[in-house]
């Protein structure tokens, strides 16, 4: 078939848009439907390699497919319509219930929600992990690898738990570790160090929103959930823009919404300032997504083959899991009532075990949350 038109883009990643619930997995199955087997815009060796390369990239990979198919088909042009046509239905919705569940005084039901479905997030977290495992995994290759991928994954995971501000550090250093390790002549690792520890905006207000925004879509490694270690200390503990209840909320409306997950951002943004801080912080942390598929689709191919660019991925792609985990173990911890740990174990046995759908399970226990708070259950 010819190439779509600019308007059928904006049409066809717009429904993809609305209807893209169920995370990464979601999304991917549908741009193949669409772009390979129904309309045949894309060859299907084309769009796997699109997908293996996107997620060489830090950043939502979801979105970068998304946007990456658009540019394949009608160029830049193709990509912007096509990455806000995916983009901004879900952030819509986020920014609405944004709004009504981190109101001053919203209802009991919606308290009593908020609470079920935030006590969910912690098993969520870990299922996210879990399934991360097995393919990095394979990617060590020999025992010493193995070895090194276990404490790569022990440091993201003490970061997550111990120094949250500072996760991106601790998978950016992961990444160059385990460059040095198979290229030390080529690497100057005492040049890559300033760059790996990073600094930290010590200052409240936008500058802060925009360096926490920037951590999501530019220097977060190893799927969406990995945003919670980035955003938690800076949205809960070091600039008090919410509780650790409503940063939960955050997640879980991040995870029922349709689009990519990153739009918890704008959750975050949300209650930093208004739906000004929202669209700021989304604008920030999917913005360098546009960039890196419009300047670096033509070497995509160079990308997926460059030893060192696997090597860096080989480090941080384990930290960023255990990150994950400890963020897990960080948000479980913050629960203050019994049935919300009855919650926790509840979700946790469907993912992890009954390996069944996070968005059922975040709906069924927002549903056992406000139906308890009526009942007369403490949600605050």
């Amino acid at each position: 078939m010819g190439q779509p038109t600019l308007p059928t883009i904006a049409r066809e990643w717009g429904r993809i848009g609305c209807i893209g619930f169920g995370g990464p997995p979601a999304h991917i199955a549908l741009l193949r439907r669409l772009c390979v087997q129904d309309r045949g815009w894309i060859d299907a060796a084309e769009f796997e390699d699109g997908i293996a390369a996107t997620n060489l990239l830090p950043g939502p990979a979801s979105t970068q497919l998304a946007i990456f198919c658009a540019w394949r088909l009608r160029g830049a042009r193709g990509a912007v319509i096509g990455g806000l046509s995916f983009i901004v239905p879900g952030l819509v919705v986020i920014l609405a219930l944004a709004a009504l569940f981190l109101a001053g005084h919203p209802p009991l039901a919606i308290r009593g929600a908020a609470a079920g479905a935030g006590a969910a997030v912690a098993a969520v977290a870990a299922q996210a992990a879990s399934a991360l495992v097995p393919t990095s995994w394979r990617r060590a290759h020999r025992p010493r690898q193995h070895l090194r991928w276990v404490a790569y994954a022990l440091a993201g995971a003490l970061a997550a738990i111990a120094i949250g501000p500072f996760v991106v550090a601790v998978l950016v250093a992961a990444g160059f570790v385990e460059v040095a390790f198979r290229h030390a002549p080529r690497l100057d690792v005492r040049r890559a160090i300033p760059f790996a520890v990073g600094s930290h905006v010590a200052t409240g207000g936008l500058a802060a929103l925009a360096w926490t925004a920037i951590k999501v879509g530019a220097l977060s490694y190893g799927g969406g959930f990995v945003i919670i270690p980035l955003m938690r200390s800076d949205a809960v503990d070091h600039y008090h823009w919410m509780t650790n209840a409503q940063f939960l909320n955050a997640v879980a409306l991040g995870q029922v919404t349709p689009g990519p997950v990153v739009q918890t951002v704008a959750v975050v943004g949300y209650a930093a300032g208004g739906i000004g801080g929202g669209l700021l912080a989304a604008a920030i942390a999917f913005g360098p997504s546009f960039l890196f598929v419009m300047a670096g689709g033509p070497r995509f191919d160079r990308l997926r083959t460059n030893l060192r660019v696997q090597a860096f991925l080989d480090g941080a792609g384990p930290a960023a899991i255990g990150a994950i985990a400890g963020s897990a173990v960080v948000l479980a911890a913050e629960l203050s009532h019994a049935w919300q740990i009855a919650i926790l174990v509840a979700a946790a046995i469907w993912l992890l075990i009954l390996r069944r759908g996070v968005v059922l399970a975040l709906v069924a226990a927002g549903v056992v949350g406000a139906v308890g708070a009526v009942a007369g259950l403490p949600v605050s």
